[in-house]
């Protein structure tokens, strides 16, 4: 379809004239997702669907006790200092954004009173501002109320250097204004595009300025609100025990009719992700379970049981190894794996040219994954829009082993190459995982046969994706040679995603490893490409952009994509919970419930 003809489409759905369920359709039928067609009038400043999910409690509360496992237990509840999923979910359960993602890419208002559209005044025509209305009568857990003064306060905290917030990138280069009570301002350098970042899904749940207003910057870490939370949310705080539980209990001044339906919710911790694929689809033990990264066979067997079900939806996240072009052993100016430093062996483009070649992801996708995967040459897969053409799927272990011998790398009389005195020894690490051991296993084996040596290391889940700043074995430390884990993308526009290879997102001891470049690669062409993605109103030449982006880092295997991942939940069988592959689980965990 040519650009001009797509611009009719989108100016007759904003004047009537096409229904947006046709205009979808039509888009679909050219092979985008309803996500991507959604977004696509969000960015012409078309007003979405605002239908929502069918909630049939005809009271609050009633519902017993909600258990649900994550095998990666919460470590802190604070959502400006959670750079792992299972912290953020954790967060959710007590603090509320005022909007979140459902699964066909619309924007659901939470705090919001209404999403922000051209027709109502809430986006500006030059793309420089969102004016959001709040909603009114909304107390905080403690009965104080909540106001554009919490909006603001977050703003301030988190764009904060020294509060060293996970966030900062979405909310440092914006200006936040109180209009009045219950109305913000949110302000844009520059034409933005994709304007739902700042108090939107997992990084956008607003904190109270009367529970951490004394604690902004660098006596962040020092607020008792880290561990005791006072949201907004469904759920009030009762208990944390870090990795191991979170309980809340049910907010009876809840601000949406009929909800919650639980009485309140467990958020237990700990385990592995085969142990709780049984506890909810085999045993019913659980009502339900996060991210069953489980061999597909095992959840096929566990489902016979019929105690539960295995939900797999569509996401853009990503299973990806990170080679380190860093010295992670070594310090310089007082810090490993320093971005002025060198690997000695991965600051080689060859090395890392034959180790790509060494994954083997076809046989991780049919021997290990099944349903639950895709294999994928790329970081950048969903929406289909933005997936590139450009790259493919090559193992080939004889490749491999030309390209090291023409490097230098010699094999040694114990098969191991090396160079320059330098053993090619290399510490592979990732969370402790069935899966993830089986995929470090067949990376091995290949490795094996091109000469290098590969130590795996495996480091328990609620560790390695922790914030622990004394911590050495945390991802966003990345002290090893090369690791791997799943990097889930959060809303329908890689705009947040792709700001995981900034220069200015690098992960080091200055912001507490919190920052979002852990592979510590950098590239002025990368860094003026996100640029120019951030600022390009057209959606045809903005897809373009992220399609580059995509393929800088990974044609230079600085990371080495393997599979492209649906999210697979366990749920018991009478369990209603509305899930996206936009969003946390616990997006819209007000409106769950049970059944009868």
């Amino acid at each position: 379809m040519r650009e001009q003809e797509l611009r009719c489409l989108i100016e007759d759905v904003r004047e009537g004239r096409l229904p947006r369920r046709s205009f979808i359709r039509q888009m679909v039928g050219l092979g985008l997702t309803v996500p991507m067609a959604s977004m696509l009038l969000m960015h012409a400043g078309v007003a979405q669907a605002q239908a929502a999910p069918a909630y049939k409690p005809a009271k609050r509360g009633g519902g017993g006790v909600l258990k649900v496992l994550w095998w990666q237990g919460a470590t802190l509840l604070q959502p400006h200092f959670a750079n792992g999923t299972k912290d953020q979910e954790g967060s959710r359960i007590f603090y509320e954004p005022l909007a979140v993602w459902d699964a066909e890419g619309n924007l659901v208002p939470i705090l919001a009173a209404e999403i922000p559209t051209r027709d109502n005044g809430g986006l500006s025509a030059d793309g420089r501002s969102v004016t959001w209305k709040l909603k009114k009568g909304v107390t905080w857990h403690d009965g104080q109320p909540f106001t554009a003064d919490d909006c603001v306060f977050t703003w301030e905290y988190a764009k904060d250097p020294a509060t060293a917030a996970v966030t900062t990138g979405v909310y440092k280069d914006v200006t936040v204004t109180k209009v009045d009570s219950h109305t913000i301002r949110v302000t844009f350098p520059k034409p933005t595009p994709f304007w739902a970042t700042a108090f939107c899904a997992a990084e956008g749940m607003i904190i109270p300025k009367h529970v951490f207003g004394p604690y902004i910057g660098a006596k962040s870490r020092e607020a008792p609100g880290n561990l005791k939370p006072i949201g907004t949310g469904p759920y009030k705080f009762v208990d944390f025990k870090p990795g191991d539980m979170v309980r809340g209990e049910i907010y009876a001044n809840y601000h949406m009719p009929n909800r919650p339906f639980f009485d309140a919710i467990e958020m237990k911790g700990g385990g592995d992700a085969t142990s709780a694929a049984r506890a909810v689809l085999q045993t019913g033990e659980f009502d339900y379970a996060w991210n069953l990264q489980v061999e597909d066979e095992v959840l096929k067997r566990l489902e016979a049981g019929g105690k539960g079900r295995a939900i797999i939806v569509d996401s853009g996240d990503v299973e990806f190894i990170q080679l380190n072009t860093k010295d992670p052993w070594n310090e310089v100016d007082g810090e490993r794996a320093h971005v002025k430093s060198k690997h000695f062996a991965f600051s080689e483009p060859a090395v890392r040219e034959a180790m790509s070649l060494l994954a083997d992801r076809k046989s991780i996708q049919e021997f290990i994954y099944g349903r639950t995967g895709v294999a994928t040459p790329n970081f950048l897969n969903n929406p289909p829009k933005f997936r590139s053409p450009n790259n493919k799927m090559e193992f080939n272990v004889d490749k491999a082993n030309q390209i090291l011998d023409a490097a230098g790398w010699k094999r040694g009389a114990d098969g191991v190459r090396e160079k320059d005195g330098r053993k090619l020894k290399l510490v592979f690490q990732t969370s402790v995982n069935s899966l993830r051991q089986k995929e470090q296993a067949v990376i091995k084996q290949s490795c094996q046969k091109a000469g290098i040596d590969l130590e795996l290391k495996s480091v328990t889940a609620s560790v390695f994706f922790s914030s622990d700043v004394a911590n050495p074995d945390t991802y966003g430390k990345f002290w090893c040679d090369m690791q791997m884990y799943t990097t889930t993308m959060t809303q329908p526009d890689p705009e947040r995603f792709m700001d995981q290879y900034l220069s200015r997102e690098v992960s080091a001891k200055a912001n507490k490893w919190a920052s979002r470049n852990i592979s510590r690669w950098t590239s002025e062409e990368y860094d003026k490409t996100y640029a120019a993605a951030e600022a390009e109103l057209d959606p045809v030449k903005r897809a373009a952009l992220f399609i580059r982006l995509n393929d800088l880092p990974v044609k230079d295997n600085v990371i080495i994509p393997l599979i492209s991942r649906p999210r697979v939940r366990g749920s018991n069988l009478k369990l209603v919970a509305p899930l996206t592959g936009w969003d946390l689980d616990f997006s819209q965990l007000q409106s769950w419930y049970r059944e009868a």
